[in-house]
C-alpha cells in the first residue's frame, strides 16, 4: 500500500469506532472512483489489523476502466469481492442475500462536471433509478446504514449571507443547464432518501461532499485540484482557466472520510455538510499552493498561466463560493476536520510521486 494511503488509513481508523465493521457485510457501488478508492484501501486496511468486515462487494461499471489498484487490493484481502455491476439494470440480489448486508455506500455517479456533462443522463439515472432500485431492494431488511451520497452542489450558487452554507439552505440552482444533470439528480436523490426513510424507516444517511481532493484522486479526472496535479506531475505549466477568482475550501480526503464513517454509523436519519470551513481560498491561491508545493515535493520548475477554455460551456453556472458550515456535524458527529489545504495538498503530491516513480 502506499505509504500516504497507509498513514492516511490509521488517520482515520483512530478516529471512527471500528467495532462498527467487524465481520459486517458491506456494499459499496461505485467502488472504482475516487471515494471508493479510500473506502476500500480503508476497509483493506482494517481487514489486515484484524479488525475489518467478513465480506465487501465492490461494485461498479467501469464505464471508465476496471483499475489496477482495486483487482490488486482484492488479491491481498480475501474479503474483498470486485464485480462488475450497473446499478441502473442489474440485479444486486444475484450477488448477496439483502438480509445478509449491515451497510451500503451509494457511490455510483459521475461527479466531475466535464465528465457528466458527456453522460448527463447516465448520471440522472445513477442518482434516481439506481439509488431507488437500492432503496427498493433493502425495504424490511436489517440493514444497520445506508450512506447516499449527494454534494455541496445541490447548493447551487449561494447568496452572500448563506455562505458558510448550512444544511438548511435550498439552493440557487439551475434546473436547465450543463450542470442540472448533476445537481437536479442529487437533490432529488435526497428526496427519495427523505420519502424512504418515512415510509419504510429504512436507516439512511446523507452527506454532502464539499471539494474533497487527495490520493486516489485521478490526475485525469478533470477537477481543478487534479488538473493543477497533472500539471504538477508532468511538469507543465499550472493553467487557469477562469480569472482565478471563485473560491472554494478544499477538503482532504482522510479528513473527509472520517466524516463519511461517523453519518454512516449516525442512528437517526439526517443530512450532512462534510468538509472544512478555512482557508476559504481563491482558484489563484491554490494554484500557487501547487506550485510552490511542487517544487518542494518534486522540484517542479513550471509557471503559472492564464487561458481560455474551448468549451464554452465550461464556467457556466458554476459557483462563484463554495463553503461549508459544519456545526451540525461538529455538534452530531463529533467530526473535527484538521488536515489544513496545504499540509493535504503536500501528501496529496507526495502520493502521486509514490504512484508515478519511474
Amino acid at each position: 500500500m502506499n505509504k500516504i494511503v497507509e498513514e492516511d488509513c490509521a488517520y482515520v481508523a483512530a478516529r471512527i469506532d471500528v467495532r462498527n465493521l467487524a465481520g459486517r457485510t458491506i456494499v459499496i457501488t461505485g467502488a472504482a472512483g475516487f471515494l471508493g478508492y479510500n473506502f476500500i484501501h480503508q476497509l483493506a486496511f482494517l481487514c489486515g489489523n484484524n479488525e475489518g468486515p467478513s465480506r465487501v462487494l465492490a461494485l461498479d461499471n467501469y464505464r471508465r476502466g476496471r483499475p489496477a489498484w482495486l483487482e490488486a487490493v482484492a488479491a491481498r484481502c480475501a474479503a474483498v469481492e470486485v464485480h462488475a455491476f450497473d446499478v441502473v439494470k442489474d440485479d444486486l440480489s444475484r450477488l448477496v442475500h439483502p438480509q445478509e448486508v449491515d451497510y451500503v455506500v451509494h457511490l455510483a455517479s459521475i461527479a466531475s462536471p466535464t465528465f457528466y456533462r458527456q453522460y448527463p443522463l447516465e448520471t440522472i439515472d445513477a442518482n434516481v433509478w439506481g439509488l431507488r432500485k437500492l432503496l427498493d431492494l433493502f425495504k424490511g431488511t436489517a440493514l444497520k446504514g445506508f450512506l447516499f451520497y449527494s454534494s455541496s452542489e445541490i447548493y447551487g450558487d449561494p447568496s452572500l449571507e448563506n455562505i458558510p452554507t448550512s444544511e438548511d439552505y435550498r439552493g440557487n440552482v439551475a434546473c436547465i443547464g450543463p450542470r442540472s444533470c448533476y445537481d437536479e439528480s442529487k437533490r432529488f436523490g435526497e428526496t427519495l432518501c427523505y420519502y424512504y426513510h418515512g415510509l419504510n424507516k429504512l436507516p439512511i444517511r446523507i452527506v454532502r461532499p464539499f471539494n474533497n481532493y487527495g490520493p486516489g484522486m485521478s490526475i485525469d479526472d478533470k477537477r481543478v485540484v487534479a488538473d493543477f496535479a497533472k500539471a504538477v506531475v508532468e511538469g507543465r505549466d499550472i493553467e487557469i482557466l477562469s480569472s482565478g477568482s471563485p473560491a472554494r475550501t478544499f477538503c482532504y480526503v482522510a479528513d473527509a472520510m472520517v466524516g463519511y464513517w461517523k453519518a454512516l454509523f449516525y442512528s437517526d436519519f439526517d443530512v450532512f455538510n462534510i468538509g472544512i470551513e478555512k482557508p476559504e481560498i481563491a482558484v489563484a491561491e491554490l494554484a500557487n499552493i501547487y506550485q510552490l508545493t511542487g517544487r518542494k515535493i518534486l522540484g517542479y520548475s513550471g509557471k503559472i498561466v492564464r487561458k481560455h477554455s474551448d468549451d464554452p460551456e465550461y464556467l457556466k453556472d458554476n459557483p462563484q463560493r463554495r463553503c461549508p458550515d459544519i456545526s451540525k456535524a461538529r455538534r452530531l458527529l463529533e467530526y473535527d476536520p484538521g488536515i489544513d489545504v496545504r499540509q493535504g495538498v503536500e501528501r496529496y503530491l507526495a502520493y502521486l510521486k509514490e504512484e508515478h516513480k519511474g
